[in-house]
């Protein structure tokens, strides 16, 4: 195995894969580096001299300059690498996107609902409208594990702490994402349950539904009801009934959407599991398939990347607002805009925000943006769209459910059990958290790192989603860890 690894020609600095000590000859590409310093697994160290305020280039662009003057073979982390991050810029638009070469679409065995989207799941789900009805919602979930079975796979309930106290876009976005859950594909029959006093109770919800099946979705308001249990089992048994008769049929991959994420990243991450779904990511959409990229707050220090492959001028300016708009959001709370990565990441190497984002994005692959939708915004488009949402795990995680995707690709280098509603692929950036955490973990983006092509493990990544949209069950969905986040940033009354 090599000791370190040079991303991009132009980097002045490697990557060690493994621990390495002051006084070692690192052999590499460009040649042979003593180092000054001892260089923990996934840092970086300098491949020559950077002057104090010099660009420290990483994946080919500026991840942060210098504090200080770094010797060849020194240790560049924290101690001596500084953001280049500030506010709100005006950006050019310099097309650089090409359209992926077409392939051949595959098929899965989904599930064909009536406004044409397909689920790769036929769950029974419990939405309570109000953190109010938790309980009642967790106590029913217990209650109806006797009616899995057959056509319905699973029962779960997604309990929140919101739907009432809340003011404007906070209580708006919850009825929308609450909505965009009830009226999800992999959801064959859902249970809206109700307090009957809230601010965002059924009725509410009921309008930002669209035009949902009325045969899979019931309504309850345990106000209004003697035994709210009793009822909730009665609705549920009738549509767990009619769940019954759904079958798995032949579906083109084209009706995939897949959300990507990423969290508890380190030094591998933008180079084993993010390249890895990005290239997936490739393959999908050249099927005529979807992906969604969020986390925002992770684009910053890559956003430029994104903005050159947007197909036309108009993604091109909603991009742009979702960038600047975002770094608002952080300026009108008075916070930093550049208070990322988390102590974990940089127990892991990534040093800086732009060092976090440039290996955040790999996710993206090569393929062009074709939309920009908001928070509680559902892909419309094929191809590539950007949403709006924070780098919070359960929270983007939810966000890119709600608007549609049925499956979840999650990057991680030191791992994570949760799940969002959908099933939740963790997929490794190194191969001993792959091992040590085999019921975290689905996939093993760290065998790049022993030989393995780029793609060789797209294509495996591609056949694991494939098996998963069948019904193979996500580590997340056997640990029964599943849940959602709603994003809230104003006032609670």
């Amino acid at each position: 195995m090599k000791q370190a690894v040079t991303i991009h020609p132009n980097d002045n600095v490697a990557v060690a894969l493994m621990p390495l000590h002051a006084g070692e000859t690192v052999m590499l590409d460009r040649g042979a580096v003593m180092l000054g310093t001892d260089v923990p697994a996934g840092h970086k160290f300098a491949l020559k001299a950077i002057p104090s305020g010099g660009h420290v280039i990483k994946y080919g662009q500026p991840i942060g300059a210098a504090k200080e003057a770094i010797a060849a073979g020194a240790h560049v982390h924290t101690h001596n690498l500084r953001t280049l991050l500030a506010g709100e810029r005006k950006y050019q638009y310099a097309p650089t996107a090409k359209a992926l070469p077409r392939r051949e679409a595959r098929t899965f065995q989904g599930y064909l609902r009536q406004d044409g989207r397909a689920g790769v799941r036929n769950e029974l789900w419990i939405v309570p409208t109000v953190g109010c009805v938790n309980d009642v919602a967790t106590a029913l979930e217990r209650k109806a594990q006797g009616l899995v079975g057959g056509a319905v796979e699973n029962v779960r309930a997604f309990p929140h702490p919101y739907g009432c106290s809340q003011m404007g876009d906070d209580q708006e976005n919850t009825r929308a994402i609450l909505a965009n859950l009830a009226t999800h594909p992999n959801a064959g029959g859902v249970l809206i349950l109700g307090l009957g006093c809230e601010n965002s109770g059924v009725r509410e919800l009921q309008k930002h539904m669209g035009g949902f099946d009325p045969a899979r979705v019931r309504f309850l308001i345990a106000q209004d009801v003697a035994d709210e249990l009793s009822a909730g089992m009665d609705m549920l048994t009738a549509l767990a009934e009619h769940m019954r008769q759904d079958v798995r049929v032949a579906v083109p991959a084209s009706k995939l959407v897949i959300g990507m994420k990423c969290g508890g990243s380190d030094g591998f991450s933008g180079i084993t599991a993010n390249p890895v779904i990005g290239r997936f990511s490739d393959r999908l959409i050249a099927m005529g398939g979807s992906t969604i990229l969020t986390e925002v707050p992770e684009m910053f220090g890559a956003e430029t990347l994104l903005m050159a492959r947007c197909e036309n001028e108009t993604v091109f300016q909603e991009t742009v607002s979702l960038i600047n708009d975002f770094k608002h959001y952080f300026e009108a709370h008075g916070q930093t805009i550049y208070e990322n990565p988390s102590p974990g990441n940089k127990q892991g190497g990534i040093s800086t925000l732009e060092d976090k984002a440039l290996g955040c994005t790999q996710k993206s692959g090569d393929a062009p943006v074709t939309a920009v939708i908001p928070y509680t915004g559902r892909v419309t488009r094929p191809g590539l769209t950007l949403q709006n949402a924070p780098g919070n795990d359960l929270v983007a995680t939810t966000a890119v459910a709600a608007a549609g995707a049925q499956i979840v690709l999650f990057s991680t280098g030191r791992g994570t059990p949760f799940g969002g509603p959908v099933p939740t692929l963790k997929i490794a950036s190194n191969t001993p958290l792959a091992t040590q955490k085999q019921s975290w973990i689905d996939f093993d983006a760290g065998r790049l790192l022993a030989g393995e092509t780029l793609d060789a493990l797209g294509d495996a990544l591609f056949e694991l989603v494939l098996q998963t949209a069948n019904g193979q069950r996500a580590r997340n969905e056997e640990n029964g860890y599943q849940g959602i986040a709603i994003f809230k940033s104003g006032v609670t009354l």
